[in-house]
């Protein structure tokens, strides 16, 4: 067991690094890392959430220093993603994991695809996101995030990016502001229904969040475009391994 939570906390030290390094909580792509080390389903769904807390914060934080984090963004994703990520989390009582788990896979190879194929631009500093839209992202992101027991991060920012225009940097800081928030109303859910295991819970986090806050460095003081192109293509090699895996 003991050695088993080790590589727990060397998976949140991973997944720590690259969440503050591009914008994401990370729990989507620690899911399935997890259930490959035999991690039940469910646990695995669940116990990265609130994990991921503390390190998005502390990632988020060093974009707040340099203003990186749209105030107006944040406040209306939080607003309605908040109430949709209650509802995906609640709907997952009668989802099955494995099918959740499968999706997660999906995402990730999506995701991934899009970082590679999409290019990102800086947008104007002065622009302004309608809420509409704001408000529409924020529920689609919710929705994932509670059925898929994560904080959202994984969609927020290539979202804020292609329907918001927010540029790189400016969408990696409110994402992680927004999925700090997002990951809480999604645990309380998880831990009600009985899906966390603690001593997963922290264990990644011992190993999440101390990297979280590099990650971020790096990636205030890297080109942000290239490192979205490398990320893109390991997860579309994840996800794609890990469907390999699931179906084979």
């Amino acid at each position: 067991m003991t050695t088993s939570l080790m590589l727990v906390v060397a998976v949140g030290a991973c997944i720590g690094f690259l969440g503050g390094l591009l914008g994401k909580g990370g729990s989507a792509l620690a899911t399935p890392v997890l259930v490959a080390m035999g991690v039940p389903p469910i646990v695995a769904l669940a116990a990265p959430l609130p994990a991921t807390v503390p390190g998005t914060l502390v990632a988020a934080d060093r974009y707040r220093r340099e203003g990186l984090i749209d105030r107006n963004v944040l406040i209306w994703s939080l607003l309605a993603g908040i109430p949709a990520t209650i509802l995906g989390a609640i709907a997952t009582r009668w989802i099955d994991a494995n099918w959740l788990v499968t999706v997660t896979d999906v995402v990730i190879v999506g995701l991934g695809l899009r970082l590679l194929l999409v290019r990102s631009t800086d947008a104007d500093p002065d622009h302004q996101a309608s809420r509409e839209r704001i408000i529409a992202v924020a529920v689609v992101t919710g929705l994932a995030a509670g059925l898929l027991a994560n904080s959202g991060g994984f969609l927020l920012a290539p979202l804020f990016v292609a329907v918001l225009g927010l540029g790189i940097k400016p969408a990696f800081g409110t994402s992680l502001a927004t999925a700090s928030v997002m990951a809480v109303p999604g645990t309380l859910v998880h831990l009600m229904l009985g899906h966390l295991d603690m001593a997963v819970v922290l264990a990644f986090a011992a190993g999440s969040v101390p990297l979280s806050g590099l990650g971020a460095r790096v990636a205030l003081n890297t080109d942000a475009a290239r490192l979205e192109r490398g990320y893109g293509l390991i997860l579309v090699i994840l996800g794609s391994a890990f469907l390999y895996t699931a179906f084979r």
